[in-house]
């Protein structure tokens, strides 16, 4: 998938964000994104499940983890260091991606996925919030999140030997409009949301400021992931791996902190943070397709 069709998404966003209606075309979009583009997606993935996924959901899991102590030790800030390390895989991260490393990276992305959504819906929550989170109610947020929930289909799915069954077309078809469906409403949303978030010059360098070392962080995580742990997956999708950390914070971030905090530092965070991530994953990609020349 080229750049074309997340290009078009993202301006249809931003000039609709202007309609009586924008809100609730918003609204629609996301839901469908979080409850059915990327669900099924996640389905067809584990379903006919390529190696190798297991070790990039734990790779995205753990780097997450990793990024998050690393912040809330140099920044000493818990809201800081989650929007360092709960990136946004779906709205921003999937379009990129295929625009980047083409349609055969689907599988591994879908557990890069998984693996960061699963660290953010655990520690999002405990993060954003002042007082002590209840076990059992981070553990049915986790739970009953559209990820796990796709995951436990899935694993259901494949005990009853559907992967052995020859694959219908319409399933094919489904999930070809799946993966156009996740781009274009994911970028479609970030459009409207950017149009409205307004952003000073302050905010922008302190995006710089966190990315740069989580950059840092990246190559010196990806640096060790190669030439110290004997997996081949690391190997061969070692630039997906790298491409994780130019993401910028995950767009939900800030509507946990509103319910659990009352504030709504983070908007600007995540504003901010979009716009410097674009420009580092425009260069990224210009310079991964020179090197694969």
């Amino acid at each position: 998938m080229s750049l074309v069709l997340p290009t078009l998404a993202f301006i249809f966003g931003w000039l609709t964000a202007i309609w009586k209606s924008a809100e609730t075309l918003k609204v629609f979009c996301s839901r469908i994104l979080a409850r059915f583009f990327i669900p099924f997606v996640i389905i067809y993935n584990m379903v006919y499940y390529q190696s190798g996924s297991l070790s990039l959901m734990l790779f995205s899991f753990v780097s997450a983890f990793l990024v998050y102590l690393g912040f809330v030790y140099f920044f000493k800030d818990r809201l800081i260091a989650l929007c360092a390390s709960y990136v946004n895989l779906a709205w921003l991260g999937f379009p990129f991606a295929l625009a980047i490393f083409g349609h055969q990276i689907s599988s591994a992305m879908i557990a890069l996925y998984i693996g960061g959504s699963l660290f953010g819906n655990i520690w999002a929550v405990s993060a954003v919030s002042s007082a002590p989170q209840d076990t059992l109610s981070l553990a049915k947020k986790v739970v009953f999140s559209p990820p796990v929930i796709a995951l436990i289909i899935s694993a259901i799915l494949r005990l009853l030997q559907v992967q052995n069954f020859q694959e219908p077309s319409w399933v094919l078809h489904l999930y070809q409009f799946a993966k156009v469906g996740m781009v274009f409403t994911g970028m479609c949303v970030l459009g409207m949301w950017l149009r409205h978030t307004k952003v000073e010059k302050a905010d922008l360098w302190h995006s710089v400021r966190v990315m740069l070392p989580k950059l840092m962080f990246g190559a010196i995580i990806c640096s060790v992931s190669y030439f110290c742990i004997p997996i081949d997956t690391f190997k061969d999708y070692i630039g997906l791996m790298l491409f994780l950390f130019c993401l910028p914070p995950a767009a939900n971030i800030v509507a946990l902190e509103t319910h659990y905090q009352g504030t709504g530092y983070s908007a600007r965070y995540i504003a901010a943070g979009t716009i410097v991530s674009i420009v580092v994953i425009l260069i990224f990609g210009l310079v991964w397709h020179v090197l694969k020349g």
